[in-house]
């Protein structure tokens, strides 16, 4: 008769199994896709003889600590002012909104079209706010820049000419982190993020797959908002929502790899989990919507399979908690045995392992010539920050899949690239409780006894991987720790 324990082991071993080699072999068909189209960058098929109306939509919430360097940005971009409007859309609470209009009215007397809304209520949030300023949009296009974003004077004539092209409906640039240096959070979150930013954004892009536009730096025409239906905010992720959307209606993506915008990483944990649970709850929001009409569109078969594995990437959250199943020691199965190292560690070791590594490493190395080699000692750090996260995002994951709403919590922005400017400015973003946190610091404990187990037992092959998330789970919860002791939180 099986035992419990063993059907337990057994059903989890083939989920992770079966679920690690989808997640594994997509990883490995977004590093071909983009080895065989790095080389083929997207042209503007020619140029506008009168450069269009563009409007800049400024989306800001409470965002006092970085609106100064925002306007300055934007007012040095260097396109034709007659041709120009700027729309600041303010769902401000704080001092936020009285510098803005004091912004707005210098950017007037410097010759700017400027048009300066404040609502005095969120709904729809970021969504709600882009919806509402399309009433007076002028532009034919629009770019659109969060608070933290710092684009260059030439932005706009590097991406606008691809509209030349009217099918294009949709033009985004590549984020790079200007405080990528500050922590070594920040640099693990650059690691991360830049595995979507250049290798599956131009693979996806450049194969005519499926792409979602990152919610800022990039530019929207007109008519393909307005045919895909406008913002919406029933999701979490509405830029994620909108792109499909807009390209179930035949409209174009170009993602221009080689045209960056520095922005802000998330300088405190808290700050990183709140963003990574809205754009996992998002994504899995999205899921639900979409994924049938992705099925049901006359997109190519291996458009569909990319689109399934884009919107049902984070799911791979739900299998690392499968795996803290799998890490207990269970009597019924040797400890140091070839059929657990073949049948167990082999292949998660290369398909959560191997896989992972090599996709982060060519992230790198594709930005610059060693950038791989900088990254090798990164390695474990970047895989214990993803093991961390795992219960933050599979609580994302679990209510996206259980329908349950939440608040639109924007990213804190406090417009610092070293330690020495963040002690200039206090951090006033209060961390919410979350009984999450206290699951952590428990896995932690429960880790650090597996490893003690694994060293009495001498099950050395066990020891790096239990380390791992012992490390992740510590680093994670510690961050978010540190900062409610810090604030006098609890």
């Amino acid at each position: 008769m099986l035992r419990w324990e063993t059907f337990l082991w057994l059903a989890s071993y083939i989920i992770l199994c079966f679920g690690l080699s989808i997640f594994g072999a997509h990883k490995l068909k977004v590093l071909y896709g983009y080895w065989r189209h790095r080389r083929t960058p997207p042209v503007a098929p020619t140029q506008f003889t009168e450069l269009p109306v563009i409007t800049v939509q400024l989306p800001i919430f409470n965002e006092a600590d970085v609106l100064d360097q925002l306007v300055g940005y934007v007012s040095a971009l260097n396109y034709p002012k007659d041709r120009l409007q700027i729309q600041f859309l303010d769902d401000s609470t704080d001092e936020t909104t009285a510098l803005g209009e004091a912004h707005a009215q210098k950017l007037r007397e410097q010759g700017f079209e400027v048009e300066y809304r404040h609502r005095t209520n969120r709904q729809g949030f970021k969504a709600g706010a882009m919806d509402e300023g399309m009433a007076t949009v002028k532009g034919e296009f629009i770019a659109i820049f969060d608070a933290d974003f710092a684009p260059e004077p030439d932005f706009l004539l590097k991406t606008i000419h691809h509209f030349t092209n009217p099918e294009v409906g949709i033009v985004q640039a590549r984020w790079v982190h200007r405080n990528l240096e500050y922590s070594l959070l920040t640099r693990l979150q650059g690691i991360l993020l830049d595995g979507h930013l250049m290798l599956e954004q131009t693979s996806r892009s450049r194969w005519g797959e499926f792409c979602n536009f990152n919610g800022t730096a990039g530019l929207w025409r007109r008519k393909a908002i307005d045919d895909a239906g406008g913002w919406k905010a029933d999701t979490l992720t509405e830029d994620l929502d909108l792109t499909y959307r807009a390209q179930f209606r035949g409209w174009k993506f170009v993602y221009l790899n080689d045209v960056v915008v520095p922005a802000e990483l998330p300088p405190d944990m808290d700050g990183y989990k709140s963003q990574q649970h809205r754009w996992v709850k998002g994504s899995i929001q999205v899921c639900k919507k979409m994924l049938g009409q992705v099925w049901r569109s006359n997109a190519p078969l291996h458009t569909k399979f990319e689109a399934t594995a884009h919107l049902g990437a984070n799911f791979a959250n739900l299998l690392t908690l499968v795996s803290l199943v799998l890490v207990y020691p269970w009597s019924f199965l040797p400890q140091n045995s070839w059929q657990k190292a073949v049948f167990l560690d082999l292949p998660v070791f290369f398909f959560a392992t191997i896989c992972v590594i090599c996709f982060y490493l060519t992230a790198q190395g594709a930005q610059s010539r060693w950038g791989w080699l900088k990254t090798l000692p990164y390695i474990p750090f970047f895989m214990a920050l993803g093991i961390g996260m795992t219960i933050n995002n599979a609580r994302a994951v679990i209510e996206a899949l259980l329908g349950q709403q939440s608040e639109f919590v924007r990213t804190p922005k406090y417009g610092v690239k070293s330690k020495g400017e963040a002690a200039k400015k206090a951090f006033h973003y209060k961390a919410g409780k979350s009984v999450g946190l206290w699951i952590e610091v428990v896995l932690v404990i429960y880790f650090a006894w597996l490893v003690w187990l694994a060293i009495e037992m001498k099950d050395w092959g066990a020891l790096p991987y239990r380390m791992l998330f012992m490390f992740g789970f510590l680093y994670v919860s510690s961050g978010s720790l540190f900062r409610r002791f810090s604030m006098g939180g609890s």
